[in-house]
């Protein structure tokens, strides 16, 4: 199936992302919850050796504990919890760090749902319908909360949390073992609008030299050096270059800003939590350039399955659709403390997208977006001593939220509030 057509998506989805209040909350009473979170704070930093960056890529998952085998582990200890939470840093030298944490004022209740019998299905990324909606229109794209929505120079995409973090999935920099191959040059490209200049505006706006200094900066999804005046070079070279650049023009256009840093929770690393290595699929980054766009905030909620449709919404960059923006959104199925299993049509390149939904603020009429999880993509689990399928994301629970607000805000004192 193919992009579906604008008019077709603001028919559909205009209540959904748009902000109607009669989906999202019927009666009135959805709000973001309240509550205190836990504080995590650095123990003891060492350093590791280089990363060697020979890893490879994985589209599937294998060997997940899924939800029935989640709801046999042991309540993990604190102890437990702060070796998963320890994490590790890579900078863009190459070089890395391993920090050790502790937590403190952990109140352990299990206020999730819970989940019902898991059903047997097919593969499926995408199944019957494509319900996918491919965000052409930069009316749209360029504009809250599509905005926020980054791709990832590994191949997969992220979500802005802050001028300078994108929150993405460990897997798509890390696979368990070592850094992917790539990594080292590790980038992120943010939608802009192309350069007026092919509209015959020539010598308008002209850049002094500290912008023209800023622009040739930029780097590509490879982490090379983005020739800024490509459209010069071609000048005068015919017709086959002329459609090139009216072929160029109706594809989006990033800006490609290098990153400065990453962190990976050691939950994450293979050999230290086999059972639970899903739940932890999650990393940040920061980039060397703050980012004039538009954030989402962070958010924790106790069950998406209590909400209207109890629905998700999600957009990334997904492989099939090349360069364009892809936006979804579905009713979670089944959850657990830390994972959940959904329906969202997705396709390689959407991992690493955050999901968000739609609430009101404690007290007051305005609703707001906040990022409850990371969609991890396409994993096999565990079920009933056999493999199934299903499109998982890596929910934000109390202890994550600490751990990646102390990773954007490097204090933990503005952490202990959602």
């Amino acid at each position: 199936m193919g992009p579906v057509p604008l008019t077709l998506l603001l028919s559909i989805s205009a209540l959904a992302v748009l902000g109607s209040t009669t989906v999202d909350d019927p009666t009135g009473d959805y709000t973001w919850p309240q509550r205190k979170i836990p504080l995590v704070q650095e123990k003891q930093t060492v350093h590791l050796e280089s990363s060697e960056f020979l890893a490879k890529p994985q589209n599937d998952l294998h060997g997940i504990c899924g939800i029935e085998c989640q709801q046999r582990l042991p309540e993990p200890s604190l102890d437990d919890l702060e070796q998963l939470l320890s994490y590790e840093t890579m900078y863009d030298n190459g070089t890395r760090t391993l920090t050790t944490v502790t937590v403190q004022d952990l109140n352990v209740s299990n206020d999730w749902t819970g989940a019902s019998q898991l059903h047997t299905r097919h593969r499926r990324e995408v199944y019957g319908t494509d319900t996918r909606f491919t965000i052409t229109d930069k009316q749209y794209s360029m504009k809250y909360p599509f905005s926020t929505s980054v791709k990832i120079s590994t191949g997969c995409s992220g979500v802005l949390v802050s001028p300078k973090h994108v929150l993405t999935a460990a897997h798509c920099i890390h696979n368990g073992t070592d850094y992917l191959d790539g990594v080292q040059k590790l980038s992120v490209g943010v939608l802009k609008e192309r350069s007026r200049r092919k509209n015959g505006r020539k010598g308008k706006g002209r850049k002094g030299k500290g912008q023209r200094k800023h622009e040739e900066e930029e780097v590509d999804e490879n982490g090379e050096i983005v020739e800024k005046q490509q459209e010069r070079k071609s000048k005068g070279k015919g017709r086959r270059n002329r459609s090139r650049r009216s072929t160029d023009s109706e594809q989006p256009s990033f800006r490609w800003t290098r990153v400065k840093q990453m962190q990976v929770p050691k939950g994450w690393f293979k050999g230290i939590s086999e059972n639970v290595l899903a739940d932890y699929d999650y990393a940040v980054l920061e980039l060397k350039r703050a980012q004039k766009t538009k954030f989402m905030d962070l958010g924790v909620i106790p069950s998406v399955k209590k909400l209207p449709a109890g629905r998700i919404h999600f957009s990334g960059f997904d492989d099939d659709r090349p360069g364009n923006l892809v936006y979804r959104f579905c009713s979670v199925s089944e959850e657990s403390n830390d994972l959940l299993y959904q329906y969202c049509d997705a396709k390689p390149g959407s991992s690493g997208s955050g999901v968000y939904i739609r609430l009101k603020e404690p007290g007051k009429k305005k609703w707001k977006r906040k990022i409850i999880g990371v969609f991890s993509g396409h994993q096999w689990v565990d079920v009933n001593g056999g493999q199934q399928d299903y499109n998982v994301a890596v929910r934000i629970t109390p202890l994550k939220y600490a751990q990646i607000c102390r990773w954007v805000h490097g204090d933990s004192s503005q952490c202990r509030d959602t």
